[in-house]
């Protein structure tokens, strides 16, 4: 039960929420957004149009209801954040996707006889990674930072794994004799989602090439 041991436990899930995630969401968002963008016409408004019905209600509750259908835990966490914050990279990727899809090495593709699914990932998809690794680096602290709201609140990671979140509402019984019990978790989760806006930010700044000027 220290609470260095419990603290270093805790980074260990959260990293795996935050990248597990994020893979989960580039997975979805990457092939529905390249889809929906080479496919056009009514597939591609339709397939929109799905996306801004679920945008239109927070995420945060989508996260909450999946977590009460399901139930609390590791594995439910992950894929509950991963399938739910993918619609911000399918919109990403879907306008990178309709500004390349008329160039030239797409019409040269199609006329030696590639197929859609060569063209979309061989060609198109590899020439929009920079927009996707910024989108992917910025998405990891926000998968850490909901899933230690959802510990904290009770329907994320529990006993006996140890979470940043349910530390920190362990915490709260003796905030005012033991305070150091609140900031050490809190200051993991400030650091490491610190970090990753970085690092996000660093990639951002490198592969654009107006910011480097």
């Amino acid at each position: 039960r220290d609470l260095w041991i419990r603290i270093v436990y805790g980074a260990r899930i959260s990293l795996i929420v935050g990248f597990v995630a994020s893979l989960v969401n580039l997975t979805i968002g990457v092939l529905y957004g390249g889809i929906a963008a080479y496919a056009g016409g009514m597939v591609d408004n339709i397939m929109m149009r799905f996306v801004d019905i679920l945008r239109s209600i927070p995420r945060l509750l989508y996260v909450i209801l999946l977590m009460v259908v399901f139930g609390s835990g590791l594995q439910t966490v992950v894929l509950t954040i991963g399938f739910v914050y993918w619609l911000g990279m399918a919109r990403i990727v879907r306008g990178q996707v309709l500004s390349l899809k008329n160039q030239e090495f797409v019409f040269a593709a199609r006329l030696l006889g590639a197929k859609t699914p060569r063209i979309l990932l061989r060609h198109l998809i590899p020439n929009v990674m920079g927009p996707i690794i910024v989108t992917v680096a910025m998405n990891i602290p926000a998968a850490i930072f909901t899933e230690a709201f959802l510990s904290f609140v009770g329907l994320g990671v529990s006993a006996p794994e140890a979470s940043w979140g349910t530390l920190a509402n362990n915490a709260l019984g003796g905030l005012m004799t033991y305070p150091y019990l609140l900031f050490f978790p809190a200051l993991g989760i400030s650091l490491t989602v610190l970090a990753f806006n970085f690092v996000g930010d660093g990639l951002r700044d490198s592969i654009d090439p107006r910011l480097r000027q």
